[in-house]
């Protein structure tokens, strides 16, 4: 069964022009600073051309990475999304029932999280404990400290 990555348009569209960047220029630059490290000399004993060879590597590494993940996404409607239940794309009010400090969050796919735009992955420890949760239940996430209860106060979009 496929992994399904679930991105919204604006993600989606940031993916396509981040894998078409690092197809064209990345790939570009890799054979440049190749190119470069050969003209140094031995190669045996190059450490620029172990260095750019093991960076364009990495480079093909993301690439297929990244092609991966397109070929699994697919993209959702946001004003399509049911709201009864926390879900991707959703946008959730939780309250800390231990310390009583609110948060919003809202559920994305790994490759749109964010924590300093308050979107969080569904993959994350807080995304896989408030899925499925509506409105007055209580989510407990599981962390390395310990349990931790929130109670889901509002969802939208």
């Amino acid at each position: 069964m496929a992994n399904y990555t679930y991105l919204s348009q604006e993600g989606y569209d940031k993916l396509v022009a981040e894998l078409d960047e690092l197809k064209s220029t990345g790939r570009q630059k890799a054979a440049e600073a190749i190119g470069e490290a050969r003209e140094k000399g031995d190669l045996s004993e190059n450490a620029e051309y172990d260095a750019a060879k093991d960076a364009q590597g990495l480079l093909e590494m993301k690439i297929n990475e990244m092609e991966k993940v397109m070929a699994n996404a697919r993209v959702l409607d946001e004003s399509q999304i049911d709201t009864s239940a926390v879900c991707v794309f959703t946008n959730v009010k939780i309250k800390n029932i231990k310390n009583g400090k609110e948060v919003t969050y809202k559920l994305v796919s790994e490759s749109e999280a964010n924590i300093k735009a308050k979107k969080i992955s569904v993959n994350s420890p807080v995304g896989k404990g408030l899925l499925g949760k509506k409105v007055g239940e209580i989510a407990t996430v599981v962390t390395p400290r310990g349990n931790i209860d929130f109670k889901v106060l509002d969802i939208s979009i």
